[in-house]
């Protein structure tokens, strides 16, 4: 068994490329190995900014020997078509073949034993394939040269049991890339290049050559030493993946450096210091043991400097004096005008070319947001109306137009400064959340009534000029829109009746419809990460009046908790039973089975339909009460009369008043159970 060491040396690839681009090479060069035969131990790729490797082991020294089998023309075919099979094989005498008989006919099959290549041998085509096909969001070609890549590439290592393997990368215009068995290390602090044998010496070599080639290790090494110097200086380290991630994919061999910020930038919001630390600078924030944030960042360089990193932290400083300069400069400029006198301003941005302008938009959210806080606990209209005439206003402040992903943040600080109440600047910065599964979903109400409106706007608008999501589009976000309104309703156990809301945000019938349905499948995709089976979600909906998601998902969590019993298991087995009877014998009469039932003449006949008619009853007052667990609890005692029933009466009597009878029975059994869920729709 042997070892397969690639890597593609190449400029700097993007930070937020680099993971999928490892998982990709990886992906398709195990298929690519798998197709060809070629079984192996394992597989790891590895990402820098400047390199891309893969090792397998465990990999054969030749391919598997395949037998092949071949049919040829039917016994007693033609002459021709003997000799036409015998050419094409490299056969002299059709002796060579044997005669089976394959149901349809006895015809010629020729057995052909296909010894494996040697892998070596398989390899270089197989990974050359493997990186013209790896696929990237964005790509470029250089020279004269017509292959895409993601950046130059500059060199490629391509070793097989300690071998270089032959191999060209022809990128055009009569220039190639020849695999080798060399590299280099760090771009600042290496020099020459590095001779590699396997992957052990190749790991070994970067690592004296200052570069260490797992991303993981070299996050863990960011962390530990950013920790250490804030636990140095009395400070904890701001929490951020996303750019630990993004800074991991940025350096190859990290050194953390503290820096400071100058006092004169702290009275500057947090937010707008963090914001433009980590987007232009990609800084790590620090925080004082109240929390707040300390006049410090941490920046990670590339470099370990023999000063220290004096000089590169004196630079690092220079560069943000002069972006948080831009951030006072907007801040101190922004609050000289209310977000009340920037409202006309917003007539003149566009929303959408068919649902108007921003200042549209708040006016519809404004309506809506008022007629939300009367059905939200604790919520007041005069606040939700206020806040949703200025939630969009600080689109329109310098800070905003700098820093975009401060918008709402920076309006909360604005209304506070305007004299506006803090439920009415709280509401304006809650009114994008929650943004995704991870964001944190507000819980005042006013910040929900606003938040809902904004989001159920969007989602009415958009629906209404057919600006649908696709299977692979959305590009206005309305999935996210959709989980989020379902977040705020579930979370604050609001009893909101959807339908009544879509309507209140100007949809019409069928466009209320294809949104209880569009709400029904992201209901399923929210419930799915919380362990809730799709089908319970669809058999609960398919009510078709259910449309309060707080007293659905009461339903959903009772019918699981009744079919993960042995009495609900074994009653949703007779219920399809009865369901398939009753449909089999309408279609077969071509008539529907209702109305009610008599008690029959046999005893288990007479004890069903007693024991549905006292079922019938429990169910509707504990339907009355949302007393779901209840409801279940009434099904449960139909399974001895229904069990009984099946084994002792026969459903197709001859005696034609007692089968419609009795068929009048299943189908009351069935329609029973669908006031509680269609229990047509779970599966399993």
């Amino acid at each position: 068994m042997a070892e397969l060491l690639l890597e593609i040396f190449s400029e700097e690839i993007p930070a937020r490329m680099q993971a999928r681009a490892a998982d990709d090479l990886k992906r398709l060069a195990t298929d690519a190995m798998t197709a060809a035969g070629l079984t192996f131990d394992s597989a790891a790729a590895y990402v820098t900014p400047r390199r891309l490797a893969l090792v397998v082991d465990g990999l054969p020294l030749t391919q598997p020997d395949v037998t092949e089998e071949r049919r040829g023309p039917r016994v007693g075919a033609p002459e021709q078509a003997l000799a036409g099979f015998l050419k094409a094989n490299n056969l002299t005498s059709i002796e060579a073949c044997e005669q089976r008989d394959t149901g349809k006919g006895v015809f010629y099959f020729l057995t052909v034993e296909k010894p494996g290549a040697a892998t070596q041998d398989v390899l270089p085509g197989l990974l050359l394939e493997v990186i013209q096909k790896l696929p990237w969001p964005k790509s470029m070609n250089w020279g004269d040269g017509s292959f895409r890549w993601v950046r130059p590439i500059h060199s490629i290592i391509c070793l097989f049991n300690a071998q270089e393997l032959p191999g060209r990368l022809d990128l055009g215009g009569g220039r190639e890339i020849v695999f080798a068995d060399r590299t280099k290390g760090h771009r600042f602090m290496a020099r020459g290049e590095l001779v590699i044998d396997n992957f052990d010496d190749y790991k070994a070599k970067l690592k004296a050559a200052k570069v260490i080639l797992d991303p993981a290790e070299r996050r863990a090494t960011i962390l530990s030493q950013a920790e250490a110097l804030a636990a140095k200086a009395g400070l904890t380290l701001k929490q951020d993946d996303g750019l630990l991630d993004e800074v991991t994919g940025l350096v190859e061999w990290p050194l953390a450096l503290m820096g400071r910020i100058d006092d004169a930038f702290m009275d500057v919001p947090p937010e707008v210091l963090t914001t433009s630390m980590r987007a232009h600078q990609k800084y790590f924030a620090l925080e004082t043991a109240d929390g707040a944030l300390a006049p410090h960042f941490i920046v990670i360089s590339n470099m370990q400097p023999a000063d220290g990193g004096t000089v590169i932290v004196a630079g690092n400083e220079r560069v943000l004096r002069a972006r948080l300069s831009d951030a006072k400069f907007f801040w101190d400029q922004d609050r000289r005008h209310t977000l009340a006198s920037r409202l006309p301003a917003l007539a003149n941005i566009t929303f959408h070319a068919k649902l108007g302008t921003l200042e549209d938009k708040v006016s519809r959210v404004r309506k809506l947001a008022a007629h939300l806080a009367t059905l939200i606990p604790g919520a007041d209209t005069k606040v939700a109306d206020r806040a949703a005439q200025l939630a969009k206003a600080d689109l329109v402040t310098g800070m905003v137009g700098e820093f975009p992903e401060l918008q709402g943040i920076m309006g909360r600080y604005y209304a506070r400064h305007d004299g506006e109440s803090e439920a009415v600047a709280q509401a304006i910065a809650d009114h994008y959340s929650p943004q995704g599964p991870s964001d944190r979903c507000p819980t005042a109400p006013n910040s929900v009534a606003l938040a809902l409106a904004d989001k159920l706007d969007t989602l009415v608008g958009f629906f209404a000029i057919d600006e649908k999501p696709t299977g692979s589009k959305d590009p206005y976000a309305l999935r996210r829109a959709a989980l989020g309104i379902i977040r705020l309703i579930v979370e604050n156990g609001l009893r909101l009746p959807l339908a009544a809301v879509f309507a209140q945000a100007g949809a019409k019938p069928d466009t209320v419809d294809e949104l209880i349905a569009f709400f029904a499948d992201r209901l399923k995709v929210a419930m799915r990460e919380q362990g809730v089976r799709h089908d319970l979600v669809t058999a609960v909906f398919a009510l078709g009046k259910e449309d309060d998601l707080v007293r659905l998902l009461k339903r959903v969590e009772a019918l699981a908790g009744f079919l993960s019993s042995e009495d609900g298991a074994n009653l949703l087995i007779a219920y399809r039973r009865a369901a398939n009877i009753v449909a089999i014998e309408e279609k077969k009469d071509g008539r529907l089975y209702v109305g009610p039932a008599s008690a029959g003449t046999e005893p288990a006949e007479a004890e069903l339909h007693r024991g549905l008619a006292v079922i019938e009853g429990r169910i509707a007052e504990a339907l009355k009460t949302e007393d779901f667990a209840a409801a279940m609890g009434a099904l449960a005692d139909l399974r001895g009369p229904v069990d009984s029933f099946f084994d002792k009466v026969t459903v197709n009597a001859e005696d034609a008043a007692l089968r419609e009878n009795r068929l009048k029975l299943l189908a009351t059994i069935r329609d029973t159970m669908n006031r509680i869920a269609d229990f047509s729709k779970v599966e399993g």
